[in-house]
């Protein structure tokens, strides 16, 4: 039997390559499913942005999260809303004893393209719902133009 028949031979009663192509997958499963066990739980808040001729308003859903935990502001013409999220729950039952605990952070970043005046920025949380109305710049609505496709 040559060294190489001998390596495939080995290779099948092992069966190494599939454990380790398991493994990974379900490592890959469980990333996907929960951010990532052993890591810092990653949370990207969706955001959705529409602009208006007066006004750019923005939705961030971020359920779990408490007001006194989120943190809106911004500088210059960059809107920054940043959160942390912590989490813990525990179950007694006769035969068992069960805690979960999760912690998060988040930060995202829009650039407006314009700086707000002051007090023309209107916030809202109801319902782990954020909610930003940014009033523009009279300047700034003026500048805007269509710009005819041909």
């Amino acid at each position: 039997m040559s060294k190489k028949n001998m390596i495939e031979a080995r290779t099948d009663i092992t069966g190494w390559p599939f454990l380790q192509s398991f493994q990974s997958e379900m490592n890959n499963l469980f990333d996907r499913f929960n951010g990532g066990f052993g890591r810092d739980l990653q949370l990207l808040p969706a955001i959705d942005v529409a602009e208006t001729d007066d006004a750019v308003e923005v939705s961030a859903d971020i359920p779990g999260v408490a007001k006194d935990d989120l943190e809106v502001t911004v500088a210059n013409d960059m809107l920054v809303i940043k959160g942390k999220k912590s989490d813990a729950r525990e179950d007694k039952s006769k035969d068992w004893h069960l805690v979960e605990r999760s912690y998060g952070s988040f930060r995202r970043q829009l650039a407006l393209g314009f700086t707000p005046e002051d007090g023309k920025v209107e916030a809202s949380f109801a319902d782990g719902v954020l909610k930003l109305r940014i009033e523009k710049p009279k300047t700034v609505a003026a500048q805007n133009r269509r710009i005819e496709i041909k």
